[in-house]
């Protein structure tokens, strides 16, 4: 089979797998969809780890355009978009993703792989034992934009949307929940693009990169993940209502740790 319709066939049913675990573990799909990516762009497309990894990265980001997209239209209508926290934030985290893409794309694909294991070590270590805790601290303009871009800077470099790391920091400065999550969408949104647009700057003119990318983005990746991902992230989202997803969240931490050790080790 053509490498490309085999990377496009198996990024349809990864959308479809990471858009039901987005809608019912509220986890975004990048934790998964960067390890899957790493391996068919090593092993369809022949590429070396150099290019396969800030690929990976770039392309996970690419998609999450179109889900913190819909996600963001969703929490404005709820209300919970705060104009000042967006602003700032949004701000610090449009120039951390610009300064993650850049640092991503010269880093050693090696180093970049220990790197992403690490820090998704860290995710889990949090999502299974942290707790929400508030500082006696209120959000200014600057400890915003600081939280933005060192959000901005670690998701463009691991390729998640940073609601892991951005809402838990909201939270410490004492942001309503809701509105930090709202918040987190929409700056998912901001890292995405700009991140991706740094990517495609990277990456441009290397003749290296595989037919169909646009800089380090993989056009067909990007349209099998997104295909499915938006439409069983509402079935996850109403399952979500149903289902008891701390156990869920136990189990996918599990699986999140044997991926990195996996990664880690090589």
């Amino acid at each position: 089979m053509d490498p490309i319709i085999s990377i496009y066939l198996w990024c349809l049913v990864m959308g479809a797998v990471v858009g039901l675990l987005a809608g019912l573990l509220g986890i975004g799909g990048g934790l998964i969809m960067v390890p899957a990516l790493v391996y068919l762009f090593t092993h369809e497309l022949g590429l070396s780890l150099d290019f396969a990894m800030p690929m990976a990265i770039a392309t996970s980001l690419s998609t999450i355009i179109f889900t913190g997209f819909s996600a963001s239209l969703t929490h404005s209508k709820l209300g919970n978009l705060n104009r000042f926290v967006l602003f700032y934030s949004g701000l610090g985290i449009a120039i951390g993703a610009i300064i993650g893409a850049q640092l991503a794309s010269v880093i050693p694909g090696e180093w970049l792989k220990k790197l992403f294991a690490v820090l998704v070590l860290l995710i889990v270590v949090y999502m299974l034992f942290g707790k929400r805790v508030e500082s006696k601290n209120q959000v200014n303009k600057i400890n915003l934009s600081a939280v933005g871009a060192g959000t901005g800077v670690l998701s463009a470099l691991m390729g998640i949307g940073g609601g892991a790391i951005l809402v838990p920091a909201l939270v410490w400065y004492r942001v309503n929940i809701r509105q930090a999550i709202g918040c987190s969408s929409f700056c998912g949104l901001v890292i995405a693009f700009f991140g991706s647009l740094s990517f495609v700057q990277a990456g441009w003119g290397h003749n290296e990169l595989p037919q169909w990318s646009f800089g380090y983005v993989y056009l067909p990746a990007t349209a099998g993940i997104v295909t499915l991902s938006m439409l069983t992230a509402t079935i996850g989202a109403k399952l979500g209502q149903k289902l008891d997803t701390h156990i869920l969240k136990k189990i996918f931490a599990g699986f999140l740790i044997l991926v990195s050790l996996r990664m880690l080790l090589g």
